[in-house]
C-alpha cells in the first residue's frame, strides 16, 4: 500500500500536487537526493514524493508543532502500542458514536486527556489523532496556552479512527526518513550537494478570519515571511533548490503585491487549488495559490 497522510490538516497539499509535480527539476529521477520538508504538516508532499522518487536517498522532515512529529515518531517507533490504543478508541467510539451526548461526552473526555499532557507520547499520539478524525472539520487548533480547543464535529458516517493498513505504510516509511521537532532553519544541516526542499509554512491569511496559521502557539506572521524567504535566498546562495507554497493575496486585493514584492527574483507562479477547510460551505472553493520557486 502507498503510504497517505493519516490525518487531515488545514492546508493540506493534496490538490496541490499536480502544480508541484509540474515544478520539480527535470532530471530529478537521475541522481540519488536529499530531500527536506521543513513544514510537513500532514506531509501529503513528503508521502507523494517517497513514492514516486525512490532514489531519495536522505528524507528530512521538520515542523514547529511537538504534538504533530510526536505522532511521527510514534508511528515509527510504537506503532504497535499506537495501533492498540487507537483501536481501543476506535471501538469505543464506534459503539456510542449514534448518541449524540455519549459521543459528545467521550469526545471532550479525550480533549480534557489530551490537554493535560501527562500521558506518555504514544497515548498522546493516539489522542492526537483520534481528535483529529472526530473534531470539527479535521482541523488542528491551539490557544495561547497551547490548549487544543477544537469541537466536536457532525460526521454522518462513522470516522475512520484506526486505518491500520495505512499506519504500516506511513511506519515503513519513517524507518528511513529524519524526524525534526524546531525551527525550520535547523535543517539546513542535512542538506548536502543534491538537495531539495519544500516549504508549506503556514499562509498568510486572507482576511481576519480565515487564519489557520494558529496550530503552534507563535503566530506566523509577517515578519515571520519575510524571515523565511530571507532563507530561501540563503539556500539558493548556497545553491539548494525549493519549491514554496502561499496564499495568494490578490484573490482579495488585486493590488497587493506582497509576495510579489518580497520573492520578484525568484520564480512565482499562480495555480488553482480549491480551500476544503472552511466553517462555511459557501466559502469552499476555487482560489489560486502560489508556487514560488528558484528553479529555472
Amino acid at each position: 500500500m502507498t503510504a497517505k497522510p493519516f490525518l487531515k490538516w488545514a492546508g493540506g497539499k493534496t490538490q496541490l500536487i499536480d502544480e508541484i509535480k509540474n515544478n520539480l527539476p527535470e532530471n530529478l529521477n537521475n541522481r540519488p537526493f536529499t530531500f527536506i520538508e521543513p513544514f510537513v504538516g500532514s506531509g501529503a508532499v513528503f508521502f507523494w514524493m517517497m513514492d514516486k522518487f525512490p532514489n531519495i536517498e536522505k528524507a528530512v522532515i521538520n515542523d514547529i508543532n511537538t504534538d504533530l512529529t510526536d505522532c511521527y515518531i510514534s508511528i515509527k517507533k510504537d506503532l504497535e502500542d499506537l495501533i492498540n490504543i487507537l483501536s481501543k478508541y476506535k471501538t469505543e467510539y464506534h459503539a456510542i458514536f449514534n448518541d449524540k451526548e455519549k459521543s459528545k461526552e467521550y469526545y471532550y473526555e479525550k480533549r480534557s486527556l489530551f490537554n493535560t499532557r501527562k500521558s506518555t507520547r504514544t497515548v498522546q499520539s493516539a489522542l492526537f489523532i483520534f481528535l483529529n478524525k472526530t473534531c470539527f472539520n479535521g482541523l488542528y487548533r491551539v490557544n495561547s496556552k497551547n490548549q487544543y480547543n477544537v469541537p466536536i464535529g457532525r460526521s454522518k458516517s462513522l470516522p475512520n479512527i484506526c486505518n491500520e493498513e495505512n499506519l504500516r505504510a506511513v511506519s515503513e516509511i519513517l524507518q528511513r526518513t529524519i524526524i525534526l521537532n524546531g525551527d525550520y532553519t535547523n535543517t539546513l544541516e542535512y542538506a548536502d550537494a543534491n538537495t531539495l526542499f519544500y516549504f508549506d509554512p503556514p499562509y498568510k491569511p486572507l482576511s481576519e478570519t480565515s487564519s489557520f496559521n494558529s496550530y503552534a502557539k507563535d503566530v506566523f506572521d509577517d515578519a515571520q515571511q519575510i524571515r523565511l524567504k530571507e532563507f530561501c535566498e540563503k539556500l539558493n546562495d548556497l545553491g539548494h533548490q525549493w519549491i514554496l507554497s502561499n496564499s495568494d493575496m490578490k484573490n482579495i486585493n488585486p493590488d497587493d503585491n506582497f509576495f510579489d514584492d518580497l520573492y520578484e527574483q525568484f520564480n512565482i507562479f499562480r495555480v488553482n487549488a480549491r480551500r476544503s477547510i472552511n466553517s462555511k460551505g459557501n466559502k469552499r472553493g476555487n482560489l489560486t495559490e502560489l508556487l514560488i520557486t528558484n528553479l529555472f
